[in-house]
C-alpha cells in the first residue's frame, strides 16, 4: 500500500485538466487533493529522506505505520493552513472593530484529536477522506495516527474545550490562555499490580496543529525582594527570570468563517544564560540548572505538592499563566488602543474568567502591573480589577478549595504578597464598616472565616478601629461591665494577697503545659477569588445553591447579586455529530434536518416519534453498531471478548472516592457472588447479562483511589476468566481513559453511572454526554443529574441514594454510631476479604468503610448507606433492559431531553449575564 500511495502522489498534476480547460474556475477536490498530496510528498521525504516513489515495494509491512503518521502530520497541516487563513481574518477582525473580548484562562484543555473535528467544523470530512482514499489511505486510519493532546485530566478541561468550540461557533470575540505541558497527567497502564504511571509522549512526532509564536514572549519572575523608590512606588527586583513564549492553537467554529486562538504558554530561558564556563569546567548541572528550572514549569500537568518543591513548583505554573496571559491581553489592549490607552475603559474591552481557582494570581498580577508599572493609584487599580474578572467555582470539596502557605507564597511572590495583604485588609474594613457586630469575638469569627489570609494576625489599623468604636459606643452606655480579653487580670492590689502556694501551683501549671504550635498562615485563593471578582458563578442548579447557601454563604449574604448559576454544557459537535455519526444520521432523519447540530432544541421533536416502531429499529441499529466497535477496541486494548448483546453499562471519570467507583465495583462483588449460589437456570432467570466497563486516572499520589483501581481489575480477572458466569457478566477497565477512548464509549454505551455521594459533584458533563447519545443513567440527585432528570423524564433515570440535604445528619448519625450497615454489604466486603479475588491486602481500602470518625475512616462517602438502594435500583434496570422496546423508547427520550445540555447555551449565558460580549461574524 505504502508504494501504491507514493507513485500516486508522483503522478499528479499540479494543475487538474478540469483547470487547464476552464481557467479562473475552480476544482475543490483536485485542489485539496494537489495541496494534500504535496504536503505527504514533502512529509515522506523528510521521513525516508529520499523521494517516497523511489524503490518503496519492500518497505510495504516496516515502513507503512511511518508513512501514515506522515499522512497524518501532512493531512494535518493542509488543515491547519486552512485554519491559519480564517484566524488571521478573524483576528483582524477583532483588531479593526476593537470589541469586548473574553478571556478564558484555565489550567486545563482537554482538546482530545483535532483532525476529525476541525475537517468537520470546516465541513470538509467527506473531501478529505476522498483525497487520501486516491492517496492509498483512509481518513479514519489517519485519524488514530493522532496522540490526544494532553493538555488536560478531567471535566475541568474538557469543559474549556467545550466552551471554546462554542465561542468559536457561536462568532464570539474570545481567546483561551494554558499552558504547554510536555507531558501531561501521565499515561496510564494496567498491570497486575494495577495503575502504572508513566509520562505522556504525545509531542514525540510534534503538534502540526500549532504555530510557535517565538516573537511573543514575556518576562516572568520568581523570588526576589520588593523595594521602594523615593517617590514610594514599589518596584520587584531581583530573582529569577524566566520567559513564556507563545504557541497557539486554531480553534474552528461549525459552520462559520470565525476562528479564534487557544494560547498556550512554554517557559524558557535565553541562550545566553547557559553557563559556558561551567559546562567546560565539568559542572554541567550547574551550566544548565537555568535551563532545567524553566524547562520544568511546563513538564507536568498537577505535579505532586506534597513537599515544598512540588509546591513552588504548582505556583510557579499558575503564575506563568496568569503573568504571560495578562501581559498578552493587556499588549492586546494598547496596540487596539493605537497606544492611546485610557484605563477606565479596559473593563469594557476585556472580560477574564478564572476556570476555578488556579488562575486566582491574575488578580494580584493585574493589579501589580497596574500599581507598579502603569502607576495607576490603588483605588483606581482595584476598581478596574474588580470590573474585569469573574470566577467560576467547579467544587464544594475542601481540598480542592486552594490554600497555599502563605510563607512560600511571600519567599516566590513577594510583591503580590504585599497586594493580598492589602486586599484581605481592605475586605475586613469594609466588612467593619458595613456590618454590626456585637461584640469583638463575633466580628473576629466572622473575619477569620471570610478573609483571604488564614491564621494570620488582624493588622494594628482593623484591632485599633474596632476598639476605637467600641469606646465610642462604652461612653453612651451606662455602666456596661467590663468583660473584654484581658480585663479581668487581678490587680497589683489582688496579687500581693495571693498565697505562695498558689502562686507555686500556678507557676507549674504554666510550665507543665507544652507550647502550642502557632498553625502556619495559608492563602485562601477561592475567599481572594470571591472577593474580587465581579460574579461567581456554580455550575449546575444544585451546586449553585451550596455555593451561596454552604460554601460561600457569608459572602453571598452580602453580596447577594453577585452569585449566579450557569449550567455546565457539552459541544454537540464533537460529542453526537463527530463521534457517533451512526445515530447522528437516524436523529437527522428524524428530526427533518441537521439543525439540532446548532440549535439542539430540535431534538426535542424526537419526543412525537418515540413510540414509532421504525424508529426504534433504527435506533437499536446505530446503538449495535457502536457496540460492536467499541467490542473490537476492548479485545485489542484488554484481551477480553465481551457479547455486543449485553447491557454496556459504563463508569468513566476521574477516580476518586467520593464519585464511588468503590461503591460500583462493591455491587458488581455482591451480584458476582450471588450468581455464584445460583444454578445456571436461576442465574439466566434473574440476571441480564452485562458488560461493566470502568476507565479514569487515580492522581499518582492518591493512594485509596489507586486501590479502587486495583480492585476493579482484580475483580474483572476472576469473574472474566469464570467459565460458570461467562458471558453473564464482565468487567472492563480501560487504560488510559482519555477524549478519544470517551469518543468510542460514549456511543456504545447503554446504561451510565453517575453514583457520586449527593452535594460533592458540582456538575459533571460527561452525564450529558451520555445522555445526549441515547444513554439510560443511573445516579444520585447530585450536579448535573437533578436537571438532567428533569428534562428527560423521571421515569427515563434510575434513581437512588440520599439527598444532599441529608449528608450532614447521616454523617453525625454514623459519627454516633448509629448507623447500622445492611446485611448485603457486609457480604460485599466479606467477599473480598476471603481471598476470592487474589492475595492482595485490603484491609485499608475496606477500612475506610469501617469505624464512625477518625481520617480514612467511618465511610465518609456513604458507600454503605447507599448500597442497599443501589444494589436494588440495580435490579429495577436489569428487569427494564428486558423490555426492549421499553428500553429503546428510554433511550430515545434521553436525547430528546438532552438539548438543554448544550455548551452553545452556556456560552450565550456567560456572554450575555457575565462579560457582557456580542457575537461578531467574520463576513
Amino acid at each position: 500500500m505504502a508504494a501504491a500511495a507514493a507513485s500516486t502522489i508522483a503522478s499528479i498534476p499540479l494543475v487538474c485538466k478540469h483547470h487547464q480547460q476552464q481557467r479562473g474556475s475552480k476544482c475543490p477536490l483536485q485542489d485539496l487533493l494537489h495541496h494534500l498530496a504535496n504536503c505527504l510528498y514533502v512529509r515522506l521525504q523528510v521521513r525516508l529522506s529520499k523521494k517516497p516513489f523511489e524503490k518503496m515495494a519492500y518497505l510495504d509491512e516496516v515502513m507503512y505505520p511511518v508513512m501514515l503518521t506522515a499522512a497524518y502530520v501532512a493531512t494535518a497541516q493542509s488543515v491547519r493552513d486552512a485554519l491559519i487563513e480564517r484566524w488571521n481574518k478573524t483576528y483582524e477582525l477583532f483588531q479593526t472593530t476593537n470589541p469586548k473580548q473574553a478571556y478564558y484562562l484555565s489550567m486545563e484543555f482537554l482538546q482530545g484529536r483535532a483532525l476529525l473535528n476541525a475537517v468537520g467544523n470546516l465541513e470538509l470530512k467527506d473531501a478529505y477522506a476522498e483525497a487520501l482514499t486516491k492517496l492509498g489511505y483512509t481518513l479514519e486510519n489517519v485519524i488514530e495516527k493522532e496522540p490526544d493532546a494532553a493538555l488536560g485530566n478531567g471535566g475541568l478541561g474538557r469543559l474549556a474545550s467545550c466552551f471554546l468550540d462554542s465561542l468559536a461557533t457561536l462568532n464570539y470575540p474570545a481567546w483561551g490562555y494554558g499552558l504547554r505541558y510536555r507531558y501531561g497527567l501521565f499515561h496510564q497502564n494496567i498491570t497486575s499490580e494495577g495503575q502504572e504511571e508513566v509520562a505522556e509522549s504525545w509531542l514525540e512526532i510534534g503538534n502540526p496543529w500549532e504555530i510557535p509564536r517565538l516573537d511573543i514572549s514575556y518576562p516572568i519572575k520568581f523570588f526576589g525582594e520588593v523595594i521602594e523608590d523615593s517617590d514610594g512606588k514599589k518596584q520587584w527586583v531581583n530573582g529569577e527570570n524566566v520567559q513564556a513564549v507563545a504557541y497557539d492553537l486554531p480553534i474552528p467554529g461549525y459552520k462559520t468563517k470565525n476562528t479564534i486562538n487557544l494560547r498556550l504558554w512554554s517557559t524558557s530561558v535565553p541562550a545566553e544564560i547557559f553557563n559556558l564556563s561551567a559546562f567546560n569546567s565539568g559542572n554541567h548541572d550547574e551550566a544548565n540548572k537555568a535551563h532545567a528550572n524553566a524547562s520544568k514549569i511546563c513538564n507536568i500537568l498537577y505535579p505532586g505538592d506534597d513537599t515544598v518543591e512540588g509546591k513552588i513548583l504548582r505556583l510557579k505554573q499558575q503564575y506563568t499563566l496568569c503573568s504571560a496571559s495578562l501581559q498578552d491581553i493587556i499588549a492586546h489592549f494598547k496596540k487596539r488602543s493605537n497606544n492611546i490607552v485610557n484605563w477606565s475603559d479596559f473593563p469594557n474591552k476585556v472580560a477574564l474568567q478564572m476556570n476555578d481557582t488556579h488562575p486566582t494570581l491574575s488578580v494580584p498580577e493585574l493589579m501589580r502591573i497596574l500599581l507598579d508599572l502603569e502607576g495607576l493609584s490603588w483605588e483606581k487599580a482595584w476598581e478596574i480589577t474588580q470590573k474585569t474578572v469573574a470566577y467560576t467555582n467547579h467544587t464544594v470539596l475542601p481540598e480542592a478549595l486552594e490554600r497555599w502557605p502563605l510563607e512560600i507564597m511571600k519567599m516566590l511572590l513577594p510583591r503580590h504578597v504585599e497586594i493580598i495583604e492589602k486586599i484581605d485588609e481592605q475586605f475586613i474594613l469594609s466588612i467593619f464598616e458595613s456590618q454590626h457586630f456585637a461584640d469583638k469575638k463575633t466580628f473576629e469569627e466572622t473575619v477569620n472565616k471570610m478573609r483571604i489570609l488564614e491564621n494570620h494576625e488582624l493588622s494594628p489599623s482593623v484591632i485599633s478601629l474596632f476598639d476605637s468604636s467600641r469606646e465610642e459606643s462604652d461612653e453612651v452606655s451606662v455602666s456596661e461591665p467590663e468583660d473584654a480579653e484581658g480585663e479581668n487580670e487581678p490587680t497589683d492590689d489582688e496579687g500581693e494577697n495571693d498565697t505562695d502556694v498558689e502562686s507555686l501551683e500556678k507557676e507549674v501549671k504554666t510550665i507543665a503545659k507544652p507550647p502550642v504550635a502557632k498553625p502556619p498562615g495559608m492563602v485562601r485563593m477561592a475567599n481572594l477569588c470571591v472577593i474580587s471578582g465581579h460574579t461567581v458563578n456554580g455550575v449546575a442548579a444544585i451546586h449553585s445553591e451550596i455555593v451561596k447557601n454552604e460554601v460561600f454563604n457569608d459572602f453571598y449574604k452580602i453580596w447577594p447579586s453577585k452569585f449566579q448559576n450557569k449550567t455546565n454544557g457539552v459541544t454537540p459537535r464533537r460529542w453526537l455529530y463527530f463521534c457517533n455519526p451512526e445515530l447522528s444520521k437516524v436523529i437527522t432523519k428524524w428530526v427533518g434536518s441537521e439543525d439540532w447540530v446548532l440549535k439542539t432544541d430540535e431534538l426535542a421533536k424526537l419526543r412525537q416519534v418515540a413510540d414509532n416502531e421504525e424508529l426504534h429499529k433504527e435506533w437499536r441499529q446505530a446503538k449495535r453498531t457502536s457496540k460492536l466497535k467499541l467490542a473490537a477496541y476492548i479485545k485489542e486494548k484488554t484481551g477480553y471478548t465481551i457479547n455486543p448483546d449485553a447491557l454496556f453499562d459504563i463508569q468513566v471519570k476521574r477516580i476518586h472516592e467520593y464519585k464511588r467507583q468503590f461503591l460500583n465495583i462493591l455491587g458488581l462483588v455482591y451480584r458476582y457472588k450471588k450468581m455464584k449460589e445460583m444454578t445456571p437456570e436461576e442465574r439466566k432467570a434473574k440476571y441480564t447479562p452485562r458488560v461493566c466497563i470502568f476507565g479514569g486516572k487515580a492522581f499518582a499520589t492518591y493512594v485509596q483511589a489507586k486501590r479502587i483501581v486495583k480492585l476493579i481489575t482484580d475483580v474483572g480477572a476472576t469473574v472474566n476468566n469464570d467459565p460458570e458466569i461467562g458471558d453473564l457478566l464482565k468487567v472492563i477497565f480501560v487504560p488510559d481513559y482519555n477524549v478519544s477512548v470517551a469518543e468510542v464509549l460514549i456511543p456504545a454505551s447503554e446504561l451510565s453511572e453517575h453514583i457520586s455521594t449527593a452535594g460533592m459533584e458540582a456538575s459533571g458533563t460527561s452525564n450529558m454526554k451520555f445522555a445526549m447519545n441515547g444513554c439510560v443513567l443511573i445516579g444520585t440527585l447530585d450536579g448535573a443529574n437533578v436537571e438532567i432528570r428533569e428534562c428527560v423524564g423521571e421515569e427515563n433515570f434510575f434513581l437512588f441514594g440520599a439527598y444532599a440535604h441529608e449528608i450532614a445528619g447521616l454523617r453525625k448519625e454514623r459519627q454516633e454510631g448509629k448507623f447500622k450497615p445492611d446485611k448485603r454489604f457486609e457480604e460485599a466486603k466479606a467477599y473480598v476479604k476471603s481471598g476470592v479475588f487474589g492475595t492482595y491486602d485490603y484491609k485499608d481500602l475496606l477500612g475506610s468503610l469501617e469505624g464512625n470518625e477518625g481520617f480514612g475512616r467511618g465511610d465518609y462517602f456513604l458507600v454503605g448507606k447507599d448500597f442497599p438502594a443501589y444494589i436494588e435500583c440495580q435490579d429495577q434496570v436489569d428487569e427494564a433492559y428486558k423490555d426492549i422496546e421499553r428500553w429503546t423508547k428510554m433511550s430515545i427520550l434521553n436525547t430528546a431531553g438532552s438539548a438543554m445540555f448544550s455548551s452553545d447555551r452556556t456560552i450565550h449565558q456567560y456572554a450575555n449575564e457575565i462579560w457582557d460580549i456580542k457575537p461578531l461574524p467574520v463576513p
